[in-house]
Parts: C-alpha cells; structure tokens; sequence
C-alpha cells in the first residue's frame, strides 16, 4: 500500500519559484449526479487555497464502485453516500471497511420528484409504475431501497426499477413518459433542477408524517431531514424527509498529515466552498463530527485539526 499520494511531476509556479505539487486522486460518480458537480467544486476550492495540492476528480460509477477503489489503494479519496458508507463501515454485507471519514458533504434527504400534472400523490401510488431509482453502483438506490423497506415496500418487486447508466439521464424519461417518476435526493441535485426547472414544472413526492416514524422505528440510522422551501423552482413549502450524510472518505492509510492539511484547507474554505456551490454550505467541520456514525471512524489526521479547532474532544 502507497503511504501518501503521488508527489509526481506536477508543478506550479509562485514568485519565480517551482512548488512542487501533490497529486490527490478524487472519485465521484457518473456524469449528470450531484457527485461530479460536488467533486469539481471541491478541486477548484481546494487548488486555489493550496498551490502544492493537485486534487483531480475522476468520474466513476459511483459509492459502490469508490469503495473497493480506495480500498485498493486506486483513489486517494472519495464521494460516497451515506447508506453505503454506512454498511461498508458496520460490515453488512462485506468485511467492515477500514477506509476513513475526510469531511461530511452534505445530507441527503431523498424523495420522488414526478411531473406537475402527474396524477400521483403518494409513494403508494408510484406502486407498479415504472420509476428510475438511479444510477447504478450509486448510493441513491441504496438509500430508497431502505426507505421503501421502512413502510413495507420492496424495491425490485413493487416497482418497475429502472437503474440509470448516467445519472443525468433520468429527467427525460419523467419527461418523455418512460418513467412515473425519479428518485433523488438533496437541495441543489441535478436530476431534481432539471425537473423542477422544465417546462410545466415539477412536484416531490416523500414520506409522510406516519411514514417517516415507521421508517426510523426500523433503519435507526437514518435520520429526519428536512429541504427547506424555495430549494427548488416552484417548490412553495418545506419538504420533511429521512436520509443520510454523504461523506469525502479516504483511503485507510492515507498519511497522517496529509489528512490533516486536506482538513486545514477545506475547513478554512467554507465560505468560499458554500458560495460556489449551494450543497457544499452543509460540508462544515461541526457537521463532520456529528454525522460521523462513530468519532473513530474520522481520519487520525482530521481528528488532530478537528482537536486544535475545538470542534472535537
């Protein structure tokens, strides 16, 4: 396993002076998800605050195909949704993951987002329709898959599952009638503005109140969330949800003090992470100690910073 990034030929010029620039490989998604956009904005913050980082977004599959990466030692970090860093942490389904927690990005409360004139209201009423759930190998179906479970759904027998190759592409087929309605999840998601920005608008469709205690009474970790009204064109009231924390995760043996410079950086950049990007207002050093599942699952290097700072204990 590599000890820290590459420290390869990369290079920038300050003052006449040659910095010698670390390379860091980033994993996001496929194009068209909230991902590529979160990660780009991320490496634009980033190697503008830190002239000897060279953070570089790398699309991919998604949380599903980012973990193994890492794992691997393939990607430096990575963009990962909350129910799959969640099973790869606790060991449900795999071996628990040694990866570790660099930043929470953002919560994700998910919901259905179906066409204005559609007839249906409820999730019980998108029963036997055909709906796109996401993209393959991302955290997106993961995340309704437990939802749905939560008010005695199944997912692949209760619906006609459409998975996306490109996550960019599941507004059209709401569009164009291939689809009853899409899922997604978040304020500022792709999928959800192109919807809800598109001729005739858009209208979401989540949990009820009832629904939401029956969902937490049996997935604990998912937690109540809320988009706050005006997240999206045409969207008149506050939407409550259940969702998660999507993470920035980081190779297990990423050195130390890398890990500590990456949070430096990053948390000395939230005004100006927040002002490019409406999502990256929630990638907070606060946020990142309480969404984590457990404190020791937070990088050691990120721990130390998160100490200095008296964000954590």
């Amino acid at each position: 396993m590599r000890q820290c990034c590459s420290a390869g030929p990369a290079a920038a010029q300050e003052g006449g002076k040659t910095i010698s620039r670390t390379t860091i490989s980033l994993g996001t998604a496929t194009p068209g998800g909230g991902f590529p956009l979160y990660g780009n904005a991320f490496a634009e913050v980033m190697n503008a605050a830190d002239a000897s980082l060279s953070i570089e977004p790398r699309n991919t599959k998604g949380s599903n195909e980012n973990i193994p990466l890492m794992e691997a030692g393939q990607l430096d970090i990575a963009l990962v949704a909350g129910e799959p860093a969640y099973e790869a942490f606790m060991g449900i389904g795999r071996p628990a993951t040694p990866l570790k927690i660099l930043t929470a990005m953002y919560s994700s409360p998910g919901m259905f987002v179906v066409k204005a004139d559609s007839p249906y209201k409820t999730i019980r009423d998108l029963v036997g329709q055909p709906v796109a759930f996401g993209a393959k190998g991302s955290g997106l179906p993961i995340l309704s898959r437990y939802i749905l479970d939560g008010i005695g759904l199944k997912q692949d027998e209760d619906f006609k599952s459409i998975y996306l190759d490109r996550a960019g592409d599941g507004p059209a087929m709401v569009q164009d009638g291939r689809a009853a309605a899409l899922w997604g999840a978040g304020i500022g998601w792709p999928g959800f503005a192109a919807m809800a920005s598109s001729p005739g608008g858009a209208r979401f469709i989540a949990p009820d109140a009832g629904e939401i205690a029956q969902i937490r009474a049996r997935h604990t970790f998912l937690k109540p969330l809320t988009i706050p009204s005006g997240s999206y064109p045409g969207q008149t009231a506050a939407i409550s949800s259940v969702g998660s924390w999507s993470f920035v995760l980081t190779r297990a043996d990423l050195a130390e003090d890398m890990a500590y410079r990456l949070a430096r950086t990053l948390h000395g950049q939230e005004a100006a992470f927040c002002k490019k990007l409406a999502q990256a207002c929630e990638t907070t050093a606060a946020n990142t100690v309480a969404a984590a599942p457990k404190p020791e699952l937070i990088h050691p290097g990120v721990m130390k910073y998160l100490r200095e700072t008296g964000m954590a204990k």
